[in-house]
């Protein structure tokens, strides 16, 4: 029971609203063992990690100790897929990576993630775009006539039985004016430390 309050702590699933409950589901806590390496001043680093949550464009790692990261490093998945990474934050034994090359590929995301884990991805996804959709006023039958799709397509994917291709995202963030990370991943990607603290106010180990 401990465990699980834990991980519903650091996976930040404490916010009452709807939005909030979607964007933690983006990262799902995946348990799964992966190796972090950099350049160190003695030469090549490789350690282990946990990949706790993993998103689009991300993910929160835990350590088996505390040590000091440079800016950037190298994530590699079990299955071989290998990620460059920047640190944007640390707090001992947690560390915060971002893709260096964005947002991953549908290709990447189906081995980062299980199946459960991609399904919540595109409920999260849908949900960040009917939101923004909404905002800025417009109806799915316009949005459906920008992507040059059916607006039951438009219905599909906002409530996240089909995804939306990574081109189309991006037209659909330039449309809406927002940024395409935060419409993928959400603002609580990565940018949120164990806590509650945020990465800006944390320095590095």
């Amino acid at each position: 029971m401990r465990r699980n309050v834990l991980c519903r702590r650091e996976l930040g699933i404490r916010g009452s609203t709807f939005m909030n409950e979607l964007r933690a589901a983006a990262r799902q806590s995946t348990a799964r063992t992966g190796i972090i390496e950099f350049d160190g001043a003695r030469g090549a680093v490789s350690i282990p990690c946990t990949i706790c949550d993993v998103s689009g464009t991300g993910a929160r790692l835990k350590l088996d100790w505390s040590l000091s990261f440079p800016k950037e490093a190298t994530l590699v998945f079990a299955d071989g897929l290998r990620k460059t990474c920047r640190v944007a934050w640390q707090r001992r034994r947690w560390l915060g990576v971002a893709f260096a090359d964005g947002v991953a590929s549908p290709d990447e995301q189906a081995l980062m993630m299980t199946d459960e884990e991609q399904a919540l991805h595109r409920q999260h996804i849908g949900a960040q775009v009917k939101a923004a959709r909404e905002a800025r006023g417009y109806t799915e039958i316009q949005i459906a006539n920008f992507l040059a799709v059916s607006p039951e397509f438009v219905s599909r994917a906002e409530s996240g039985e089909m995804s939306i291709p990574l081109h189309q995202l991006t037209h659909l963030a330039d449309l809406l004016l927002v940024d395409l990370d935060n419409l993928i991943a959400g603002p609580v990607s990565i940018g949120l430390a164990p806590d509650g603290a945020r990465g800006s106010d944390l320095e590095l180990a």
